[in-house]
């Protein structure tokens, strides 16, 4: 169950962290709303996946899958740039996660 919350508290940093964009600096209401309630959700779903997992293990997977996430919705809903490097080293961060996973 750790986890799986885990994984969700790593979607909701995409969230907060997409949302906070959004925001344009705390001044937009409905983005700043999204923040506070996403980063306040991702932030106890991390607290709790820590009661049972490893320090290390659990924080490096909570911040891998937010900065995938956040990645890639800056270049699919963005318009960032989509380019060979940056999809090799997102693929370099998730292999390393799960070389982590693994190694728990």
């Amino acid at each position: 169950m750790a986890w799986i919350v885990l994984l969700f508290s790593g979607v909701l940093e995409t969230v907060w962290a997409s949302a906070l964009h959004a925001s344009k600096g705390l001044s937009r209401p409905l983005p700043t709303a999204v923040f506070g309630v996403a980063v306040l959700l991702s932030m106890g779903g991390l607290s709790y996946a820590l009661r049972t997992l490893p320090l290390g293990t659990g924080y490096a997977v909570w911040v891998a899958v937010g900065t995938v996430g956040t990645a890639l919705y800056g270049m699919f809903a963005l318009g960032e740039p989509v380019t060979v490097f940056r999809a090799l080293f997102l693929a370099m961060i998730v292999g390393g996660v799960v070389g982590l996973k693994l190694a728990h």
